[in-house]
């Protein structure tokens, strides 16, 4: 069974990996790609190469600590209340199908991207496909059903990371 778990339930100040309080893997990876490649261009310009790298190290430190916010800002239960509010608008959702159909699927995709930020969905495809049968709850759709669903999410919560973040950090190639 999959260690991923129902997103409403999730306690957003809580890492994902290792349930303790504290910073989030999502916002601690974005902080320090931002603040250490600023640093470290700032020290480079000024120190040249060596200075390069003791800013890159000093800028993920400081970067780390800021970029914890950008994980904390993706709220489970603002993403459930977004998709029960516009997944029938969804064109993969069967006229008169149930939020608690798609309601799983969603929640998959936004706790399997915040416990994986740096993997690409088609990357992680193959894992969910096997798990998702073990995490769906209630939800009357297989795999083929909910696949759509859960990278819509996925792709909701890492566009959202990917605006904060300049480049293709989630590199989906836009």
């Amino acid at each position: 069974m999959s260690n991923i778990i129902n997103p409403v339930e999730t306690d957003v100040k809580r890492s994902p990996i290792t349930d303790a309080l504290g910073s989030h893997p999502v916002g601690t990876s974005v902080g320090a790609v931002l603040g250490g490649a600023a640093a470290g261009a700032a020290t480079g310009t000024v120190a040249g190469p060596v200075g390069t790298v003791i800013g890159a190290a000093v800028g993920a430190v400081v970067g780390g600590i800021a970029g914890k916010g950008f994980g904390e800002a993706i709220d489970p239960k603002r993403e459930q209340a977004y998709w029960r509010e516009s997944f029938t608008n969804r064109p993969y959702v069967d006229s008169g199908s149930s939020f608690d159909d798609y309601g799983p699927a969603y929640g998959y995709g936004v706790d399997a991207y915040r416990k994986n930020p740096t993997r690409s969905f088609d990357e992680m495809e193959p894992e969910l496909s096997r798990d998702w049968n073990g995490t769906r709850g209630k939800s009357s759709l297989d795999w083929n059903g909910a696949k759509r669903a859960t990278r819509d999410a996925w792709d909701r919560v890492s566009d959202f990371v990917e605006r904060a973040v300049p480049g293709d950090s989630d590199r989906d190639g836009k």
